[in-house]
């Protein structure tokens, strides 16, 4: 992991003319984090919380999710290093706090937050549960059904929304030239999903959802995940919507065929593998939960 002084010097040589699609100039890190170009000047950071995807040019800035305040200000740290313009552009693909928590950092900063408007709604309704809502910056650009899109810079971004699946306002965020797509937490790299019933979520319609997805996107789209298990990436390929797809298909089957033999949520819920979806390993009680609660309503 590289120091400051070691990204410092990095940047130095970038400036010296280097480019930074060298193979060697490609991972960035500093402190805790990591930022990591991928095509046509975006670029993706992690650290603590879902995936942030950035676009920084000349013409535009646009980040997309802001995991939470203190992450949140490292990466517009890093952004203000490169360009003294407003940000044009944040986008929230959906509201969960890992997501969110960090539009705050931003305030002033932003010209526009753009969510789907169930989004917003769950947003809203979260803080104002937790008494949080003075600490929060909510989109101010919402959209309903089908898509909308964003000129930034010489790039489009369009929101797509498919109807409910890991909560009820989830988008596909697409930076159209660049083709890379956001799923946000549409798509968990074989990781156990968070399937949030208590706003919207719908495994049956979340298949629906990644197979529009899949065709809407083409082979050379880059995808960004929210998430990824251990020694697995959080960028991959539309062959990785389907795969997961399988794996929420298998929960719901597992579920099904369990509870017509008898077995108990609590028997099925001490699950550790999915058969026919063995890559998401680990504790399998949340989608249990979820899938049972889905097929029999308790």
């Amino acid at each position: 992991m590289l120091n400051r002084r070691q990204f410092i010097q990095n940047s130095m040589v970038v400036s010296a003319g280097l480019s930074i699609s060298n193979p060697l100039l490609k991972l960035l890190f500093q402190n805790d984090y990591q930022m990591e170009m991928l095509r046509n000047n975006v670029g993706i950071f992690t650290e603590r919380g879902g995936t942030i995807a950035y676009m920084i040019t000349k013409e535009g800035i646009v980040v997309v999710d802001s995991q939470f305040p203190a992450q949140a200000n490292h990466l517009i740290e890093e952004i203000q290093k490169k360009s003294d313009r407003k940000i044009d552009l944040l986008v929230n693909t959906h509201h969960h706090g890992d997501h969110t928590a960090g539009n705050i950092a931003f305030k002033g900063l932003v010209n526009k937050v753009m969510a789907h408007e169930n989004s917003l709604k769950n947003q809203k309704r979260s803080a104002e549960g937790q008494g949080s809502l003075d600490n929060q910056l909510l989109p101010d650009t919402t959209y309903s059904n089908g898509m909308i899109k964003e000129k930034v810079g010489g790039e489009r971004v369009a929101l797509h929304y498919f109807g409910p699946g890991h909560t009820d306002g989830d988008s596909f965020v697409h930076f159209e030239n660049a083709n890379i797509v956001h799923t946000g937490d549409l798509l968990f790299n074989r990781r156990v999903p968070y399937i949030d019933k208590s706003a919207g979520a719908n495994i049956t319609n979340w298949q629906v959802v990644l197979e529009k997805a899949y065709n809407t996107f083409d082979t050379n789209t880059l995808f960004v995940f929210g998430h990824a298990g251990d020694g697995y990436e959080v960028k991959g390929n539309r062959e990785d919507l389907l795969a997961f797809q399988n794996y929420l298909g298998k929960v719901m089957e597992f579920v099904k065929k369990g509870q017509a033999a008898g077995k108990t949520k609590e028997q099925l819920a001490e699950a550790t593998e999915i058969p026919g979806a063995p890559q998401w390993k680990g504790g399998q009680t949340r989608a249990v939960n979820a899938a049972w609660m889905e097929l029999f309503g308790e």
